[in-house]
């Protein structure tokens, strides 16, 4: 199993979620892990009976509430030391005990989410704080303005963490209509791409290709993410 880990103190669990449906059509076998300390999927996810931890299927994977480690995971299911069942695990953390409970050190591939308000910032890097050893992340930008400057700032906020930042960035836009996307998805207890914007989508491709790189082809992805668009 492949886990991928999304770390920061911004609200990424939209993103996350259209990453593992995309994945999902792929033929993966994914869970997603919300080990935030808001836990939002408790409350956009729908579950029949949700109690302190549960897992539930979703949109064909299954989304894990409330386990602040993978061991957890494994005694809920009754599985004990055995490898949990799945091609790919996406992981949400916001706190540095998440981090190291969930061992994102070791993950196939990390990402560090943030805006570029202070609270975003800060609350991220509070959670980077958590690697003991030189780690390496991609970043995953939101912002409006896209500034050359936005991203210095946030090289300059994290001298002197043991971190490596990929080469490769990745750019989402603040806008109100995907915003609007996502709260109407909420609605409908589903996840649908039809009105995100053109660059929210391109990110979103480009992301999952950084991401999975070798492991699923492009054209595959853009199949995938084509059919989603005309979906609803």
């Amino acid at each position: 199993m492949k886990t991928v880990g999304f770390i920061g103190g911004y609200d990424k669990i939209d993103l996350i979620l259209y990453i593992a449906r995309i994945l999902t059509l792929l033929k993966k076998k994914v869970l997603l892990i919300d080990a935030t300390v808001n836990q939002k999927a408790r409350y956009i996810v729908p579950a029949i009976t949700p109690t302190r931890t549960y897992i539930t299927e979703f949109e064909g994977f299954d989304v894990a509430v409330g386990f602040r480690s993978e061991a957890e995971i494994k005694q809920y299911l009754g599985i004990g030391e055995k490898q949990l069942e799945y091609d790919i695990a996406l992981i949400d953390i916001d706190t540095p005990d998440m981090f190291v409970s969930f061992n994102a050190i070791k993950n196939f591939n990390n990402c560090f989410v943030t805006a570029f308000d202070l609270y975003s910032l800060k609350r991220g890097l509070e959670v980077l704080s958590a690697c003991t050893v030189p780690t390496k992340l991609t970043k995953v930008l939101f912002s409006k303005q896209m500034l050359k400057e936005e991203n210095e700032y946030l090289d300059y906020l994290s001298l002197g963490y043991k971190i490596k930042w990929d080469k490769n960035i990745v750019n989402f836009p603040i806008e109100l209509g995907n915003y609007s996307v996502t709260v109407e998805n909420q609605i409908v207890s589903r996840i649908k791409m039809k009105r995100l914007s053109d660059h929210y989508k391109d990110s979103l491709k480009y992301l999952m290709e950084m991401l999975f790189d070798g492991e699923i082809p492009t054209r595959e992805i853009s199949k995938i993410m084509k059919t989603l668009e005309k979906d609803g």
